[in-house]
């Protein structure tokens, strides 16, 4: 990246019909010292602003190499012209507008590996509407390693200031979370985890505590095994490396306020284990990161909200937050 230039960041709006218009009309009025590109349909945005009574000036651009190279004007948004399968009602969730979604995803990713972009920040989209669309798809985590190479594995991770918590595994069910740990897998989200905390955020000596699968981290084999046999190897072969790791602890007691101030980054087994933490103590300005891929990705902490699409109640404070991590991403990236 040209330090003279402000980063570049592509800007997905994700569902249509939810409130990613809302939140990136609102935003649109925001000083963000980068290049914001958005991939979107324009009569989308323009009807979204107008129907919130927001004035905001769209100026599209054919290519994303050939968008203004000033940053971010208050009151502009420049967007990439996709047009939607269908036209959007608010609130209302279609399937035919599942491949408008996918496509503007995969123009930023295509972007991103081509250097046209320094990142990506995505808006929240509705899995259950891309599915029944008939794309296999759980979520922007694993869209992204699929598009990129079989060689990496993407590891999710919510960010609130000092409180970071990354997950083992991600969108599946629960009762596939057991059979889907491996000590081959937990090691590689250890491994990741601990080289963005040192290369992304500057810690020179991260400290990782990693949550057990079961009630009192398996209770020495009596709530399972699965603790014993396939987290406390992986932990063993990190510290072997010289990681700072705790582990696997109980996560009933983990969040605790004392032990969150000697934890650099968590890293939970599952979905709703460690989430429900970070959002409960920061909802709403939490950032959603990709760790372990070549690109760079941050991403809103909500989902699509489709009772609040065009209700002027939507927050943006997540998708302001995603902005500024991805430009100091860069930055830092870049030093």
């Amino acid at each position: 990246m040209n330090h003279d230039l402000p980063p570049t960041l592509a800007l997905t709006v994700g569902d249509p019909a939810g409130i990613g218009p809302d939140i990136v009309a609102n935003i649109a009025g925001r000083n963000i010292p980068a290049k914001i590109i958005c991939i979107a349909d324009p009569k989308v945005i323009d009807a979204r602003a107008k129907a919130l009574g927001l004035e905001v000036q769209i100026i599209q651009c054919d290519e994303l190499s050939a968008a203004p190279a000033r940053a971010h004007q208050p009151g502009t948004l420049v967007v990439l012209p996709v047009n939607t399968g269908v036209p959007v009602i608010p609130g209302t969730l279609d399937v035919n507008n599942a491949d408008y979604v996918m496509k503007c995803l995969d123009i930023a990713i295509t972007a991103a590996k081509s250097g046209t972009i320094d990142a990506i920040v995505t808006g929240p989209v509705h899995k259950g509407v891309i599915n029944d669309a008939g794309f296999a798809f759980t979520g922007h985590t694993e869209h992204l390693a699929k598009d990129l190479t079989p060689k990496h594995k993407p590891v999710m991770m919510l960010v609130s200031g000092s409180l970071r918590v990354a997950l083992a595994t991600t969108h599946i069910a629960l009762r596939d979370v057991p059979r889907t740990l491996t000590t081959a897998g937990l090691t590689n989200v250890i491994e990741v985890v601990d080289v963005a905390l040192k290369s992304q955020f500057n810690i020179q000596r991260p400290r990782i505590g990693v949550c057990g699968l079961n009630p009192h981290a398996g209770e020495n084999g009596h709530f399972g095994h699965e603790d014993q046999e396939i987290i406390t190897p992986a932990i063993a072969s990190a510290k072997q490396r010289g990681i700072a790791i705790l582990g696997p602890m109980p996560a009933d007691t983990a969040f605790a306020p004392k032990t969150r101030a000697c934890i650099d980054a968590y890293i939970t087994m599952y979905h709703d284990q460690g989430l429900p933490v970070i959002k409960a103590l920061g909802f709403g300005e939490i950032v959603n990161m990709t760790l372990g891929l070549p690109i760079l990705r941050t991403s809103v902490d909500h989902g699509t909200a489709i009772e609040l699409a065009g209700t002027g109640t939507a927050n943006s404070e997540s998708l302001y937050a995603a902005l500024i991590a991805a430009i100091n991403l860069v930055r830092t990236r870049d030093q």
